[in-house]
């Protein structure tokens, strides 16, 4: 069985140097003219989204590595026998080599917009309600992003249902080292949030951070902050006939996930763990989500993406 795909295609680019997917999809090719590695398929490889399926990917592999193990011993070794097994027959060093793959990776990012292709989704979003009408509840949302203009090439539309209609914001998304960005304006008014978000790691099973902007329905205008969690879904259709809005009191955001297709273990000990992250205020001066907290929630969805991908 295949692992650590991902990790050994840095290992690997770090090693032959290459900058860009398409350099490494070139390398493929100049051991097999008619290989399987493609750059559409590499951009989910090395997002650890899925993983090649032809068995010449791994011999090309083997080759391109000058190894003298077969294409099966690079999908099927673990991690720290690949890597020393590549690092010696090339004479570098593992902590060298592994380090090269780091940067290389971060490096590799910025082409062809690559530093947000791991985003591109439907979210269901939750938050906690900025309305004094509906103080104690949570908000549900719905964000896509999809390629569009700009720098970065992601464009993201955010919709609540509200009781007074329908909200919709677009705006641009910017993947950086330090967080994502989000700035998403009304299309059809003066309304505007900003999300700011940890940013991505692999397989972009969830997001999290702060939103920002003014409550939508109150008496007046009211400056608001709130945590807000986007769990991303496998099917993108899901629930788009009847969602968003207000969740009722005591509602169950586990509940509410298995219903969008994402049935999580133990739920209860979820919704504790969740609502627990979308309550915490600080009260130091400072409002920030302590990174190993997030950690917690993400590896809850981490591990249930992994065991689902197909």
């Amino acid at each position: 069985m295949a692992q650590h795909i991902a990790q050994k295609l840095r290992l690997t680019s770090a090693l032959l140097g290459t900058v860009t997917r398409k350099e490494l999809a070139a390398a493929f090719r100049a051991i097999n003219p008619k290989t399987a590695f493609d750059l559409g398929r590499a951009d989910k490889w090395l997002q650890g989204r899925a993983q090649p399926r032809q068995v010449s990917v791994y011999d090309d592999w083997a080759r391109l590595l000058e190894l003298e193990q077969p294409g099966a011993w690079v999908a099927e070794s673990d991690l720290p026998a690949f890597t020393a097994t590549i690092a010696a027959r090339h004479g570098i060093d593992s902590a060298e080599l592994e380090r090269r793959a780091g940067m290389q990776f971060d490096a590799s990012a910025h082409d062809e917009r690559g530093v947000g292709s791991g985003l591109v989704g439907a979210y269901a979003c939750y938050s906690r309600a900025w309305s004094p009408y509906y103080r104690g509840q949570m908000i549900k949302g719905r964000l896509s992003i999809e390629a569009g203009p700009g720098a970065h090439g992601l464009t993201a539309t955010y919709g609540e249902a509200l009781p007074t209609g329908h909200l919709q914001l677009v705006g641009p998304v910017t993947p950086a080292k330090r967080g994502v960005y989000l700035h998403l304006k009304d299309v059809g008014g003066d309304t505007q949030f900003f999300l700011c978000l940890f940013p991505q790691t692999q397989p972009v099973s969830a997001l999290g951070g702060y939103m920002c902007g003014s409550a939508v329905i109150g008496p007046e205008a009211q400056p608001s902050l709130t945590r807000i969690l986007l769990v991303r879904l496998r099917d993108a259709a899901s629930g788009t006939g009847t969602w968003g809005g207000y969740l009722p009191v005591g509602s169950s955001i586990a509940a509410d996930l298995a219903s969008l297709g994402i049935a999580l273990e133990h739920p209860e000990a979820v919704d504790r763990q969740l609502d627990e992250f979308l309550d915490a205020y600080s009260g130091d001066g400072a409002i920030q989500i302590p990174p190993s907290e997030f950690r917690a929630i993400l590896d809850v969805f981490d591990r249930h993406w992994l065991q689902h991908a197909g």
